[in-house]
């Protein structure tokens, strides 16, 4: 079971970003975040042309956006994250395939709205825990990928790339996503790569040619599917092609 995440910064702008990956690593499921459009503009019919069945929630105004692209069958379970109703942006969607629960999320940055904005973003990070501690004591095999807008450590970031101000290293973020780790989740990728400079964004400009990137699209797996985790890693492919989204792939393979 191949899984993938990627931030594609506008579905309709980086199709061909995404159909090359798909014909390249053959993911069983790609949760793709950032979309930019509703569910009616996302080209479904082009993935199915690939053999790839696509579901998406979307959001008018091109803002935020997630969708599942899967070459397995899946049940979509979920289109919104629960626990807080007047909330209607896109940003959750989970679909139960292969005898486990994978969600895909794209997490609210915090930086923009002021406190309120961050605030936001605790709550939506508290949302998702509860989430998460249903499916670990219900022990439903679990994943969670996505844009989660987090350095959980310095580690995840080049040095000097953002201030301690910024919303996704401030330390109630880092609570935040270490409170997930406790629960039982795995960082499929710091599992298998402890001490490797890995990231996963790099702002436009010459940050990628730098590599002063910052790591904060994650796969956190169940106890059940972390025994499972064969491999983990970032495909930088897509971020060196041009006219690229700004954050690129991450796939955990389980056996």
């Amino acid at each position: 079971m191949k899984l993938a995440t990627f931030n594609v910064n506008s579905i309709r702008q980086r199709f061909g970003h995404v159909a090359r990956f798909l014909a390249r690593a053959q993911p069983d499921l790609l949760f793709v975040q950032e979309t930019r459009c509703t569910a009616e503009q996302v080209p479904c019919a082009d993935f199915e042309a690939l053999g790839y069945r696509t579901h998406a929630v979307g959001q008018s105004g091109g803002r935020n956006g997630v969708a599942v692209i899967g070459r397995i069958p899946f049940e979509v379970v979920a289109e919104r994250l629960p626990g807080e109703d007047e909330d209607t942006q896109a940003r959750y969607i989970e679909v139960r395939a292969e005898g486990m629960n994978a969600a895909g999320i794209y997490l609210p940055n915090g930086n923009s709205g002021g406190e309120a904005g961050f605030a936001y973003k605790i709550r939506w990070m508290e949302r998702l825990r509860a989430v998460c501690a249903e499916r670990i004591d219900s022990f439903t095999p679990f994943a969670v990928l996505g844009d989660f807008n987090v350095c959980p450590t310095n580690a995840d970031l080049a040095p000097g790339a953002l201030p301690p101000t910024d919303a996704l290293v401030r330390p109630e973020t880092r609570a935040q996503f270490r409170a997930l780790l406790h629960l039982g989740l795995t960082d499929a990728l710091r599992a298998l790569h402890p001490a490797e400079t890995l990231f996963t964004y790099w702002d436009y400009g010459a940050a990628f040619e730098t590599n002063r990137g910052l790591r904060i699209d994650h796969a956190l797996l169940s106890p059940e599917l972390a025994e499972r985790l064969e491999s983990c890693a970032v495909d930088t492919v897509p971020r060196s092609e041009a006219q690229p989204s700004d954050h690129t792939v991450v796939i955990a393979t389980l056996r």
